[in-house]
């Protein structure tokens, strides 16, 4: 076994990737990330200690959050650029045990430093380490909440917004991962994952709208200009910002692609004429719709697939993306901004967009713009004209099984609504599934980062129906997941009290036969099953 890594949905046989990941990623990558992680553990084993004495440092937080986004699927392939963070890493946790007189326990054992010794040593500490099948799928559970949370934190931070308390309690479930808990107490920690994670969701919320308004319904063109153009993708808005006030007046433009096609939504970037459209469709197509793109691609978090000789050339990354012979462009320093010149120079010389499609979608159904027809929302409720709510959000794959999601999407009566976030809408989200007296069938809120929306939404309609309980609202959640946000989204709703989730197209396979009986006998969660099956017990209210 060369490697074991079962953090996402293409877990290889529905067990684990053991030799090559199924995203894609090496062996060797995946042995760094787990040493990163297990060092991330001593960090974080160290910091509680200081936070007792009153010795920690306030950079602490942030470098843990950035380093276990690194980690994430799809995110970073580069082993240098991990390795640069593992030895980052190790100096912290030292100086943090120097501090605070710390010389014992696994988390505290010293290396040479070498990266023959660091392959060694991630033999030794990854997954598997962890013998007792219910313990390792609990802390694991745990530990992918956690990365989840740390991609939302991290997004948050780079536009100024923070808050100790999320910090401090990451560090702390971090840290409770070399702890011998009880299941009740890793089973609490896990829900209090989901807690913390709906204060880091309205955090990021608070940050992006803040920054640049609040989305708007907005029509958002499928096809291409004349101009050569910039296609970004991820996630990261400051790196959207950015990159239009720096091509204004320069004769490029600028696309999105997958889950950047919310920006389209903020009043902010609606200024910028060279703005022209979405490119594309969920992140799994980037080979095809990289190459025919024709300029370069701006990576800006994770959704990266591993790269192609077409678009080699004309590919970058920036923040915690990487990708082995690909150019980075570097953090801003502090009160600067990120130097995009290098891929305005190569736009210029490159040919327009192949044009995929033509059109347009509708988009932009955060909780404002919700909130705003929120009359007209419930007077077709209580008309009967909405007979109920299905949340299809989280991710897109490529697994041929979520086909089920289209499927769903077009047996649904005609007097339901769709609400969704993240890449997942792509399945659905160019059906031509009319309206319900002006509101759309499919209301995107926009991406996997704004899945806060649709709690919130959740929450006032319970409170405008004067209901006790969420569960009693008309709301049904078929949720598609891939990777760790999705697994941190999953928490939020449970610990938001949302039972009777479905799942799908699989359930995790780090969810241990005597784990997953717990959260279906606590929280009713079910696999997918038949399309037909499903919508009857979705429309039952089951």
């Amino acid at each position: 076994m060369d490697m074991f890594c079962y953090q996402c949905q293409e877990a290889a046989r529905g067990t684990g990737c053991t030799v090559k990941g199924m995203c894609g990623k090496e062996a060797s990558t995946a042995g760094l990330q787990d040493l990163l992680v297990f060092i991330l553990k001593g960090i974080a084993v160290a910091d509680r200690e200081a936070r007792k004495q009153g010795k920690n440092d306030a950079g602490t937080g942030l470098f843990v959050v950035k380093a276990m986004f690194a980690t994430i699927t799809n995110a970073n392939f580069d082993n240098q650029r991990i390795t640069d963070l593992i030895k980052e890493a190790l100096q912290r946790r030292d100086e943090l045990k120097r501090k605070v007189g710390m010389t014992s326990g696994p988390e505290c054992v010293t290396w040479s430093g070498s990266e023959a010794d660091f392959a060694a040593k991630a033999k030794e500490v990854g997954v598997l380490s962890q013998p007792n099948e219910d313990v390792r799928s609990l802390r694991e559970l745990l530990v992918y909440g956690l990365k989840g949370l740390c991609a939302y934190t991290d997004h948050a931070a780079v536009l100024g917004y923070e808050k100790d308390e999320i910090y401090d309690f990451i560090l702390d479930a971090l840290a409770s991962t070399t702890d011998e808990l009880s299941v009740d107490e890793m089973t609490g920690l896990v829900v209090k994952c989901g807690e913390v994670a709906v204060t880091g969701m309205a955090l990021l919320d608070e940050a992006n709208t803040s920054c640049y308004g609040n989305p708007e319904i907005t029509k958002v063109n499928l096809g291409v200009g004349k101009n050569p153009g910039i296609l970004i993708s991820g996630h990261d808005m400051k790196d959207m910002e950015e990159l239009l006030k720096q091509t204004e007046g320069t004769g490029v433009d600028v696309y999105t692609h997958s889950e950047m096609l919310p920006a389209h939504y903020y009043p902010a970037f609606k200024n910028f004429d060279h703005f022209v459209g979405n490119y594309g469709n969920a992140w799994w197509l980037q080979d095809k719709e990289f190459a025919s793109f024709n300029g370069p691609i701006l990576m800006t978090t994770n959704c990266i697939t591993p790269v192609k000789d077409a678009y080699k050339d004309r590919i970058y990354t920036t923040g915690m993306a990487g990708y082995p012979g690909v150019e980075h462009i570097p953090e801003r320093e502090a009160g600067g901004v990120k130097d995009f010149s290098a891929i305005i120079a190569q736009a210029k010389t490159c040919t327009p967009p192949e044009e995929l499609e033509k059109g347009e979608i509708v988009g932009g159904f955060a909780h404002a713009q919700v909130m705003a027809l929120a009359d007209k929302v419930v007077d077709a409720v209580k008309s009967g004209a909405i007979k109920r709510f299905v949340v299809m959000a989280g991710c897109d794959g490529r697994h041929t099984s979520r086909s089920y999601f289209t499927e769903v999407a077009e047996a649904l009566p005609q007097d339901t609504v769709i609400m969704t976030a993240g890449c997942a809408k792509y399945r659905y989200n160019k059906l031509n599934l009319g309206d319900i007296g002006g509101i759309p069938r499919v209301l995107d809120a926009g991406q996997c980062n704004d899945s806060y929306s649709l709690a919130f939404i959740a929450l006032k309609l319970k409170e405008v129906f004067g209901l006790d309980d969420i569960n009693d609202l008309p709301i049904s959640y078929d949720i598609a997941w891939y990777e760790q946000k999705a697994v941190v989204v999953l928490l939020a709703l449970l610990a938001l009290g949302v039972k009777g989730i479905r799942l799908g197209p699989t359930l995790p396979a780090f969810l241990s036969p005597n784990v997953a009986k717990v959260l279906v006998d606590n929280f009713d969660i079910k696999p997918i099953g038949d399309v037909a099956s499903d919508v009857e017990a979705i429309m039952a209210g089951k």
